[in-house]
């Protein structure tokens, strides 16, 4: 006669193993979208990087003008 305790452990850790197999499928996929969502975001960010340095630059040559326009000003009186 088989052991009910031992039979009902089986089944239990079938479930397991097939919960856990429907898990890493499903990690798998989800690790395959977000490389394919990187990819497709990869000019995005280029853009995005290259309008924060155009930004900053920006904010320098403003900064650098006013500061020679202030300066220019003082020598004129």
């Amino acid at each position: 006669m088989d052991n009910p305790h031992a039979e009902r452990q089986n089944v239990l850790l079938d479930r397991i193993l097939k919960n856990t197999s429907k898990c890493t499928e499903s990690i798998l996929e989800l690790n395959h979208c977000l490389e394919e969502l990187l990819q497709a975001n990869a000019a995005v960010k280029t853009a995005s990087d290259l309008s924060i340095k155009y930004r900053k630059n920006v904010q320098y040559n403003l900064a650098a003008t006013r500061g020679n326009v202030e300066g220019d000003d003082a020598t004129i009186t």
